[in-house]
């Protein structure tokens, strides 16, 4: 497999998956399941992550990509809160 194909792989994964484990970790916290909440939305920050880093490169967009850091640190910080404090 070459490197256009591995990148067409993640860029598809990442459409589906990071709006899918968003939206599902923001629907657990609404429903009053933040544990799991707090681990889906940590999942998706990988493909926020990604998606960040691509629009930095390709169009400049520093600040999605410093927020996406920023977000996954509280998401770390959170779970470690919930789950281990």
């Amino acid at each position: 497999m070459d490197n256009k194909q591995k990148t067409t792989i993640i860029h598809k994964l990442t459409q589906v998956l990071l709006p899918t484990l968003t939206v599902l970790g923001f629907a657990l916290t609404a429903f009053k399941r933040p544990d799991l909440g707090l681990s889906f939305n940590l999942l998706a920050q990988i493909f926020w992550l990604y998606a960040s880093w691509q629009a930095w490169k390709n169009a400049k967009q520093i600040g999605i990509l410093i927020s996406s850091i920023i977000i996954t640190f509280l998401l770390i910080y959170g779970i470690i809160n919930y789950w281990f404090l």
